[in-house]
C-alpha cells in the first residue's frame, strides 16, 4: 500500500516534532563553556634536559613569563585560557609562561644550542589532540635562527579518553605525546618526527556560560596567585582633576606598588626536595604566584622624572625544613640610576637581622607608561649580606631569580596579574576516566566524562516507540479511508 504524498508529509513533521519535544536541548548541543585558570606540567623531554646541562652540552635552562618547575624535572605554564563544550569533547587551553635551553657555549659568548618553547596549547577535536607552542631555535650546523609561531608540535595520544561530559576542573593526566614532521624541524633537528617526548598533563578551571567572566591576557612578566587577582577598578566620570582619583600622583608618591621575587628556583627545590623535606608559609598579605612570591601594598615615593624608587612592602616569607628555618619579611625595594637593591629583614636560627641588602638587579627604564610603571624580570645578583643571609648556601654574585617590580602613579593603572594556576581537583569535580578498549595497548591516561549519554538513547527510543504507534495509527486511518469503513464520505483514492 502507498501512502499519499500528504500522508508522508503529515508522518515525517509528527516524527520531527516528536524527537524535538522529546530530546533535551542540552543532549543535542552542549554550549560551550570558558577556560580560564588552571595549569599544564610537561617536561618536554627528559632525556634533552639531561643532555642540555650534562658534559657534552655544558649548557642549562631558563624559564620566562611566570613559568614554573614541579617535581623532579617538569616546567609548569600557567593561567589557561579557552573554551571547552561538555557535548562534542571539544577542548582549547593556550597557557602562558615558557623555557629558554642552551648549551655548547663557543668562544665569542654565543650558544651553538638555543631552544626557546612557550605559549604551549592544547587542542583536542574529534578525539585527536595537538600541543601548539611558540618555537624560536638555532638549526644545528647552520645556526640560523628561527621563530615560529603556534607550531604543532606533538601529537597527543588520546587513547580511552572521552573528553564529553566534564565538570570543572578538567583534567587530563600523563597523556603520551610524539613529536611531529613540524615539530621536529622546529626542534632544530635534535630528534626525528615521532621521537616520544614526555607526557602531558593538564588542570583547568570551567566556568559555566552564566558564570563566565571577561577572560585578560596575562602579562608575559611574572605576575595572579591561585586565591585572587590584582584588580583596580576604574573610576568614571569628566577628565581628572587635581581632587580626582584618576588624578595622576604627585611627583614624589605613589599609589601602591608590588614586587615579584622567587628568591631562587634551586633554592625552592631544595626546600621541597628529598634533603629539606620542607615547606615555606606565607604571612602578611604576601602571596604565592607558582614561581614567585609577591610583597604588595608598596608605600613610599616614587619620582617619574628621576626614576627613582623607595618603597617598602607587605608580606613574608618562611622557609622551614630539615636544619632549616629562614624568614624573609619588611621588604623593600630601592632604585636609582638605572640600578635596583632589594632589602629583607632576615631571620634565621631565631635571630633577626634588619634591613640586609638581599640582591641587586637593572632597572634601566622605570619610566611611567599608561600610568604604570614596571620592571619585568631583571636578572638578579647575590650580595654579601645575602650570601650570609642564606647560610654561606651561594657565594655573592650568584644568580638570583629575577626582581619584577611595578607602580602605579594614577588609578587607571593595574598591577599586572599573577600567574593564575586554577583550582585543584577533587573527587567530586574530576573527570572520570572511560575505559579503554581490551585490544589497545595504549596508556590510558585520567580523563574528563563525568557525564553519560544514556539519558538521550533513552529519549531517541521513546520517540521511536511514539512514532512507530502514530505512523500504525496514519496506516490504519488510510486503509479505513480507501474501504470506506471510515467516518467520512470520501472515496480515498490514493494519487500516487
Amino acid at each position: 500500500m502507498l501512502l499519499s504524498r500528504p500522508t508522508r508529509a503529515l508522518a515525517v513533521s509528527l516524527f520531527t516534532a516528536l524527537l524535538a519535544a522529546l530530546i533535551p536541548a542540552s543532549a543535542a548541543h552542549a554550549d560551550s563553556r570558558t577556560v580560564q585558570g588552571g595549569r599544564l606540567d610537561w617536561a618536554i623531554k627528559s632525556s634533552f634536559q639531561s643532555y642540555v646541562t650534562g658534559p657534552i652540552a655544558h649548557g642549562g635552562w631558563e624559564l620566562t613569563g611566570g613559568a614554573a618547575t614541579v617535581g623532579g624535572s617538569q616546567f609548569r605554564f600557567h593561567s589557561a585560557q579557552g573554551s571547552y563544550d561538555p557535548g562534542t569533547g571539544a577542548f582549547e587551553a593556550a597557557f602562558s609562561g615558557g623555557v629558554r635551553f642552551t648549551g655548547h657555549r663557543k668562544a665569542d659568548g654565543t650558544n651553538e644550542l638555543d631552544l626557546t618553547i612557550s605559549r604551549p596549547r592544547v587542542v583536542i577535536q574529534g578525539g585527536r589532540g595537538t600541543l601548539y607552542a611558540d618555537m624560536a631555535s638555532k638549526a644545528k650546523g647552520s645556526g640560523r635562527m628561527s621563530v615560529t609561531a603556534q607550531v604543532p608540535l606533538a601529537a597527543l595520544n588520546l587513547g580511552g579518553i572521552d573528553m564529553r561530559g566534564g565538570g570543572s576542573p578538567v583534567a587530563l593526566d600523563g597523556v603520551p605525546a610524539t613529536l611531529t614532521t613540524q615539530g621536529a624541524a622546529a626542534f632544530a633537528g635534535y630528534y626525528p618526527a615521532g621521537t616520544p617526548l614526555d607526557p602531558v598533563s593538564l588542570t583547568v578551571d570551567v566556568q559555566n556560560p552564566k558564570q563566565a567572566t571577561p577572560s585578560t591576557t596575562p602579562t608575559t612578566a611574572p605576575s595572579t596567585a591561585p586565591t585572587g587577582k590584582q584588580a583596580t577598578a576604574t573610576p568614571t566620570g569628566s577628565s581628572p582633576t587635581a581632587s580626582s582619583p584618576n588624578a595622576p600622583a604627585s611627583t614624589g608618591t605613589l599609589r601602591t606598588a608590588a614586587v615579584d621575587w622567587g628568591v631562587r628556583r634551586t633554592f625552592r627545590e631544595y626546600v621541597t626536595g628529598a634533603t629539606a623535606q620542607g615547606k615555606w608559609t606565607l604571612a602578611d598579605g604576601a602571596q604565592d604566584g607558582g614561581a614567585l612570591f609577591r610583597f604588595p601594598s608598596g608605600k613610599g615615593t616614587y619620582d617619574a622624572r628621576k626614576q627613582t624608587l623607595d618603597a617598602a612592602f607587605a608580606g613574608s616569607v618562611r622557609f622551614t625544613g630539615a636544619h632549616l628555618d629562614l624568614t624573609l619579611a619588611e621588604v623593600t625595594a630601592k632604585v636609582t640610576d638605572g640600578k635596583g637593591t632589594l632589602t629583607a629583614d632576615v631571620t634565621s636560627a631565631g635571630t633577626t637581622t634588619k634591613a640586609v641588602p638581599l640582591v641587586t638587579f637593572t632597572a634601566p627604564d622605570f619610566t611611567p607608561k599608561n600610568g604604570l610603571a614596571a620592571v619585568a624580570e631583571a636578572p638578579a645578583t647575590l650580595t654579601e649580606g645575602g650570601a650570609k643571609a642564606f647560610g654561606g648556601m651561594y657565594k655573592a654574585g650568584t644568580a638570583m631569580d629575577p626582581v619584577s617590580l611595578a607602580v602605579t602613579v594614577d588609578a587607571t593603572a593595574k598591577l599586572p596579574a599573577l600567574p593564575d594556576l586554577g583550582s585543584g581537583v577533587t573527587s567530586s569535580a574530576a573527570p572520570t576516566k572511560a575505559p579503554a578498549p581490551a585490544a589497545s595497548s595504549a596508556p590510558s591516561p585520567a580523563v574528563a566524562s563525568t557525564a553519560s549519554t544514556s539519558s538521550t538513547g533513552t529519549y531517541v527510543a521513546i520517540g521511536a516507540g511514539v512514532f512507530l504507534a502514530a505512523a500504525l495509527a496514519v496506516l490504519v486511518a488510510v486503509r479505513r479511508r480507501r474501504t470506506g469503513t471510515g467516518t467520512g464520505t470520501g472515496t480515498g483514492t490514493s494519487t500516487d
